[in-house]
């Protein structure tokens, strides 16, 4: 399968599986459930769940028992946009190009949506059956921690307090370390535990993580300066306007690009030992460093 079909297939697999895990938009009271199916399903590349099932098919796993698990961590990774989004936080009008939560909902219910996702996303994780290495509680663990005060929120903490400020390159590091690639790694992880992977295949696929998040964090920001707000489905600009860290900010365009380059090659390093069964992995890291949106 070619990986534009491997993304094409697997993201309708995940879509089904959400729109399934999910309370029907009639639910009472219905302006709650409609605002989460509103930005769930606001049109995502869904990067992290089909991470999440090329790492168990990597492991030799079975899709069904990944599929909870990938599921769990776009909830979690589509609240944080929600907030992300927020008058509060980033303030921005547009995300996956349509008009955010709370320009739609308004900023009470988007909160509340954002909360309901998060608060989801342990619901939909508990119907995973786990593994004989990873049973659920070690599954809840990894979630909780990767969405936590010392990953994600950690990261959006440091982002929002480096605004207009001079930032260190260990001080960027951090917040790209844990405002992506944390959830990223998690993602990777889940997938690996829900196929009982040993712990080397673990300890491999989580230094893929890590080198894959940070190159898809540094792309992003190259992008938010070189492409416009129609290619990337939000604001472009924004970094440069809030004064926020970034690497282009910090090291320029030639050295940020030549970065990405580096962590790709360190991610495609790290699935060595899977040799044949790590190609769709490799594939993906491939096209996160050369997308243009």
């Amino acid at each position: 399968m070619s990986l534009k079909n491997y993304l094409v297939s697997r993201r309708r697999v995940v879509d089904k599986a959400l729109h399934a895990f999910l309370p029907k938009a009639s639910v009472k009271p219905p302006t709650i459930h409609k605002a989460m199916r509103y930005s769930l399903f606001a049109g995502g590349k869904r990067l992290r769940p089909i991470l999440c099932l090329a790492a168990a098919e990597a492991c030799g796993g079975r899709l069904e028992n990944a599929l909870p698990l990938a599921c769990a961590v776009e909830c979690v990774h589509t609240y944080s946009l929600i907030h992300d989004d927020l008058p509060c936080m980033d303030n921005d009008d547009f995300r996956r190009g349509k008009p955010t939560c709370h320009k739609v909902f308004g900023e009470g219910i988007a909160v509340l949506a954002g909360d309901a996702l998060l608060t989801l996303a342990f619901e939909v994780l508990g119907k995973a059956e786990g593994s004989p290495r990873y049973g659920m509680p070690a599954l809840l663990r990894e979630l909780a921690a990767a969405a936590g005060s010392r990953w994600l929120i950690a990261g959006q903490v440091a982002d929002l307090e480096g605004e207009g400020k001079k930032t260190s390159a260990r001080q960027l590091r951090f917040i790209h370390e844990c405002k992506t690639a944390a959830l990223l790694t998690a993602s990777i992880r889940l997938g690996a535990m829900s196929a009982n992977a040993p712990e080397k295949k673990l300890e491999d696929l989580t230094a893929f993580g890590k080198a894959l998040g940070l190159a898809f964090q540094i792309i992003d920001d190259i992008l938010d300066v070189t492409q416009t707000s129609a290619k990337l489905g939000k604001s472009a600009g924004k970094d440069v306007s809030a004064q926020k860290a970034t690497y282009p900010s910090v090291f320029g365009l030639e050295r940020s690009s030549r970065e990405a380059d580096r962590l790709t090659k360190a991610a495609h390093a790290a699935l060595e030992s899977f040799g044949e069964k790590g190609a769709t992995l490799w594939a993906l890291a491939d096209f996160l460093l050369k997308r243009n949106y």
